[in-house]
């Protein structure tokens, strides 16, 4: 079964104060790294970049502009994606993400599920809060067996994750719109280094884990 992959670089870095997903890590830029790995599973890698973006496409195969939310730019770069079995669809601000995490994710849609997701187990105490003005009540303890956090990549079934985003609806990851409409979604193990460039330390940590992971 053939596979493409989606690297989902097309916020604008408000909060970090420019476009993080370019920033420079060793060697290459926060994408170029994400685009390469995506490309250890897929044979077509399409980037999704911002409005007004100049660059060289990081070296992915196709560059599209992506839209007003997370899922608009998704859906714009499914659409080139007509030729595969599997998509994968990965945030460029993880690029630690390794190959085998990658590998991990399309091996379970290929064993039969719709999609696969990496999940993280909860270790801290978990609270459901409320805001009472300026303060955070802490209104009851969530029980955090049954909790994990997810990441990306995360791989789909092409047709599902197609149907999924036919309804328009917005969601936090791509795995949310495919949940929503019943379809069998399978956690696999995550990556305690597959950080999530948010912040602008979050660099300096990615060069360090980067490092030693080398």
């Amino acid at each position: 079964m053939s596979v493409a992959a989606v690297v989902v670089a097309g916020g604008q870095g408000v909060r970090f104060g420019g476009p993080k997903q370019f920033a420079r890590l060793t060697g290459s830029t926060v994408t170029a790294r994400s685009v390469q790995n995506a490309r250890s599973v897929a044979k077509f890698v399409v980037l999704v970049v911002p409005e007004g973006y100049d660059g060289v496409g990081e070296g992915a195969d196709a560059v599209v502009t992506g839209g007003a939310s997370r899922a608009a730019s998704v859906r714009a770069g499914l659409a080139l994606c007509v030729d595969a079995d599997i998509v994968v669809v990965h945030d460029a601000v993880r690029p630690l993400a390794t190959p085998e995490l990658f590998a991990s994710v399309v091996a379970a849609v290929l064993a039969g599920a719709d999609a696969a997701v990496p999940g993280l187990v909860i270790t801290d105490t978990v609270k459901r809060v409320a805001r009472e003005g300026a303060l955070s009540v802490i209104r009851e303890t969530v029980a955090r067996e049954d909790l994990v956090t997810v990441q990306t990549p995360q791989a789909f079934r092409r047709e599902v994750l197609v149907r999924a985003h036919e309804t328009e609806q917005e969601a936090t990851d791509d795995s949310g719109l495919v949940e929503s409409m019943g379809a069998r979604v399978v956690v696999v193990p995550g990556e305690l280094e597959n950080l999530k460039i948010t912040e602008p330390g979050d660099v300096e940590r990615a060069v360090s884990l980067e490092r030693s992971l080398q």
